[in-house]
């Protein structure tokens, strides 16, 4: 096993600049806000880390999936992240105990990583892995790219718990549901233009 420090620098700053702006990212920071941020952060980074393995390992299956069904299951996932969000924030009648959140670590863990394995099948930073692990080694490029998506991830929850922390909770919770609900229409509207 051969480690290329400029491979792996490389692989970090490409994946970790086009996954910034990314609808996981916003994901992450809207699970964060209704999760426990450190079971969000295990959960999408098992996935990011599948789904790199999957890009250095087979880049070619991702070929074999249909694009616009992996699109439309994503778009459930973020429309149903919406439904729970909005519905949790959208009362006015709370308890004074405030609202619920989403406790105990597997739920958790489990929401976060599907949510990411699902939407991030066929993604730009998949592709990207891919080519890279191609032309400059798989276990370098798999290091920087895992690095780079776990690095985004732990940026987004951070900064849903510094928002979280200023804002209230009810409206962290409508905001990050109206986010959720425009992933889940965009990732609709890249099914029939993409």
């Amino acid at each position: 096993m051969h480690l290329d420090p400029l491979a792996i620098l490389t692989a970090f700053g490409l994946i970790f600049l086009a996954e910034l702006p990314d609808k996981t990212m916003f994901a992450s920071l809207a699970m964060g806000t209704r999760m426990r941020p450190l079971y969000v952060w295990f959960g999408t980074s098992s996935a990011f880390i599948v789904h790199v393995a999957i890009a250095v390992g087979a880049g070619g299956l991702l070929g074999l999936l249909p694009d616009w069904i992996v699109k439309l299951v994503s778009a459930s996932l973020f429309a149903f992240g919406a439904f729970m969000l909005l519905r949790a924030g959208g009362g006015d009648d709370e308890d004074e105990d405030g609202p619920k959140t989403v406790t105990g670590f597997w739920p958790v863990y489990s929401t976060a990583f599907m949510a990411v394995f699902i939407s991030e099948w066929g993604d730009l930073t998949q592709i990207t892995t891919a080519n890279l692990a191609a032309s400059n080694g798989t276990w370098s490029t798999a290091i920087g790219s895992a690095a780079a998506l776990m690095s985004v991830s732990a940026l987004a929850l951070l900064a849903g718990r510094f928002i979280s922390k200023r804002i209230p909770l009810k409206t962290v919770q409508r905001i990050g549901g109206l986010c959720m609900l425009g992933l889940a229409i965009w990732t609709v509207v890249e099914i029939f233009t993409g």
